[in-house]
């Protein structure tokens, strides 16, 4: 947690905005992709230069390096009619596989059911910085729908020929080309028939709009959902290879604590047990989980701590008194107008500071990993977001070629950005190489809870004004620490001095859904509404009075209709808040009830609303899903969530004592799902969690009268 335990806690950054396209490099050569699949069509692309920039919780952007030139394969029809595609995303159960799949069937002009996705495989799918950011659909969808237009030209001019007409005169559907003058057909599978035509991805080809598709926009059922919900699909945990052996690792008992001897002598005699003791990396495999954990507790260790005074209790005024200086940070600023000139004329002031604490993704399929070394090749099974990042860890830590490392990446159960980095991935590999065995590692309950990274905490200060008719005319924002995404507010505000402050890292932190803009919107939402008070303005009025952006006043006013607000209260502790905003090209608005025990004080959110609105939609049902469950999620960071630690150490790293939400905690959750067909698909993974803990707080303010401007908002 702090400097001296670099070599255990290395930064890990808050990756959200990788700018550019995503498509690029695989590692399967043109001549070898037909080896693999077949005979058949298929359609490449020649990758091309890219930069792509890096934003950190604790400091500025970074330039990633040049992605080489190549030949990459997307897709391959093959002679009996499947469709292969290939896409470095990954499915962490966000759907991607499935609204993917709808895109392809959608512009190939194929049923869905043809349609297979390969994903998250280093070795046969295109470069692919990653899956986060809301970037699978805004960026995957027009590439693929491009992808499976050249397909579809291309078995144009296969028919075409085969008939001497002109392409123009023929029609592409239902798996075939026909046509209209002879009456005359050809499937696709037909026209692949002992072919190995390939085709080169053209620059720019024109795509369906989403007011003509027909496959894409329909609710389709999730693909394979009938294995995940019977338990034939294969997680991580899952696989085992031939003479596979059961890892565990030995544990630092702080964060900043160093190995200073090992004594693995008694380990090393059970039987059938093999140590493997690299400077601060110690561990051990077995035939059984058991029989690994049994091993690692025979080892002694004598570890150097280093004392730490910063915890949880403290941690607020350490970022206030640790921020960088105004230079230090000043590409994180943003100023418009005479903020001094807005405060002095306006007719109310407000200031407040707002707080979020440390939390935890707590997935309930926690890090793990399958290492085979084998041939003198790597290969990794694991479920990371970054299968490419992971790819060059394990090749960076086995000192090998990024050629002899192949990462593969089985459908996840849920990261919600917590798995870009490949922690269990490099361990696994570690040991796999040093015992040339087969190695499954799974890490338990409380590593995940201690040794991975969590949300970034947070201190953000705002100061305000506004004038005698409720129109804000000052708007000062600084953000300590947990990071740029949605610092910018939407609302007309004509002096403005938004800026983030980095400070030194004290938790390993990094991405999360919402990433920072849950802190931001938190902060500021909750300051809309206070501002509503003071000026007696309602706060969807005086949300609306100050807000030009018609995306966001639609989904205000959306979920304000479909609630019922402004609704009046029928009992005593009642009480109901809405909060809003944007981030990564979408719009968000939620309306909360909640009710407070006048006597236990107990609060239980009654009902949320969510209006959602993300330009075309691709797949109703899964983005319903992403909507419902960003707001289950978003109640436990606006309720209990809450890291607790000191000096050095996680103090509670068990459910039992870090409380996510339960059955009993869920409200009734509608979602009202705004469908424009006229704006280009955004991604719905990140953005609805943003305004739960903001409405559910404002719904407490007026159940209680108590102003609560720390996150979580109760404690258990």
């Amino acid at each position: 947690m702090s400097s001296a335990g670099k070599s255990l806690f290395e930064a890990e950054p808050e990756r959200y905005e990788f700018q550019p396209p995503v498509l690029h490099q695989s590692a399967v050569a043109r001549r070898d992709f037909f080896k693999i699949l077949g005979s058949g069509i298929a359609i490449f692309a020649v990758s091309k230069n890219a930069f792509a920039s890096q934003e950190t919780a604790p400091g500025p952007r970074m330039p990633l390096p040049q992605l080489p030139k190549e030949i990459t394969s997307w897709l391959h029809i093959g002679d009996d009619g499947t469709v292969t595609v290939f896409s470095g995303k990954v499915e962490v159960g966000q759907n991607a596989r499935t609204s993917l799949s709808q895109s392809v069937a959608d512009e190939l002009r194929v049923p869905f059911s043809s349609v297979r996705m390969v994903m998250g495989d280093t070795e046969l799918t295109p470069f692919d910085m990653g899956t986060f950011g809301s970037r699978t659909t805004p960026t995957m969808v027009p590439q693929l729908r491009r992808v499976a237009e050249a397909a579809r030209d291309l078995l144009v001019e296969v028919a075409a020929k085969e008939w001497n007409v002109a392409p123009a005169t023929l029609k592409a559907a239902n798996a075939k080309i026909t046509d209209p003058a002879s009456g005359k057909s050809l499937t696709y599978a037909e026209l692949a028939q002992g072919k190995t035509l390939a085709q080169l991805l053209p620059d720019a080809d024109p795509i369906t709009p989403p007011k003509d598709w027909t496959i894409a926009g329909q609710p389709l059922p999730k693909v394979d959902a009938r294995d995940f919900v019977t338990g034939k699909h294969q997680y991580t945990t899952d696989i085992c290879p031939e003479n596979l052996r059961y890892a565990k690792i030995l544990r630092p008992p702080s964060s900043n604590a160093r190995l200073v001897s090992c004594d693995d002598s008694a380990a090393k005699d059970l039987p059938d047990v093999t140590v493997v003791n690299d400077g601060n990396f110690v561990g051990a495999t077995a035939p059984t989980e058991r029989a690994a954990v049994k091993a690692i507790a025979a080892i002694r260790a004598q570890w150097k701590e280093t004392p730490q005074s910063t915890s949880d209790r403290t941690i607020f005024d350490y970022l206030k008194h640790n921020a960088s200086s105004d230079s230090d940070s000043h590409r994180e600023k943003t100023q418009k107008g005479s903020l001094s000139d807005g405060l002095s004329a306006a007719a109310h002031n407000l200031e407040a500071s707002y707080t979020v604490a440390y939390i935890a993704h707590a997935p309930l399929e926690p890090r793990a990993a399958v290492a085979e070394w084998r041939d003198n090749k790597m290969t990794v099974w694991t479920g990371t977001q970054r299968p490419f990042a992971v790819r060059t860890e394990i090749a960076n830590a086995l000192h090998i070629p990024e050629s002899s490392v192949r990462v593969i990446v089985p459908d996840t159960g849920s990261a919600y950005g917590g798995k870009h980095t490949g922690d269990a991935a490099v361990e696994a590999a570690r040991l796999a190489k040093a015992t040339n065995s087969p190695v499954k590692l799974v890490w338990t309950r409380e590593e995940e809870f201690t040794w991975a990274y969590f949300r970034p905490a947070g201190l953000i200060e705002v100061k305000s004004g506004l004038d005698s008719s409720g129109k804000l005319i000052a708007w000062e924002f600084h953000n300590y620490h947990s990071g740029t995404s949605g610092i910018e507010t939407p609302y007309d505000i004509p002096n403005q001095l938004v800026q983030y402050h980095s400070v030194p890292l004290i938790l390993r932190c990094g991405s999360y859904r919402g990433l920072a803009a849950t802190a931001n919107h938190f902060a500021r939402e909750t300051h809309m509404d206070e501002l509503a008070c003071a000026a007696n303005i309602d706060p969807l009025e005086f949300r609306l009075h100050n807000l030009s952006d018609p995306r966001l006043r639609s989904v205000l006013q959306a979920a304000a209709q479909k609630f019922g607000w402004p609704t009046k209260k029928s009992r005593e502790g009642q009480g109901f808040g809405i909060a809003a905003g944007t981030e990564k090209g979408s719009y968000v608005a939620t309306c909360a009830e909640v009710f407070a025990e006048p006597k236990s004080k107990r609060v239980q959110v009654v009902r949320l609303v969510t209006a959602f609105e993300c330009g075309a939609i691709v797949n109703p049902n899964g983005l319903r899903n992403q909507v419902v469950g960003a707001a289950i999620q978003g109640l436990g960071g606006a309720l209990l969530e809450s890291i607790q630690f000191s000096n050095g150490r996680i103090t509670n790293p068990h459910f039992a004592n870090y409380h996510v939400p339960r059955f009993r905690d869920v409200p009734e959750i509608e979602a009202v799902l705004l469908d424009r067909k006229d704006i280009p698909s955004a991604g719905a993974g990140e953005t609805p969690i943003m305004a739960v803990a903001p409405a559910v707080g404002n719904a407490l303010f007026e159940a209680t009268a108590n102003r609560r401007r720390s996150l979580p908002l109760i404690s258990a």
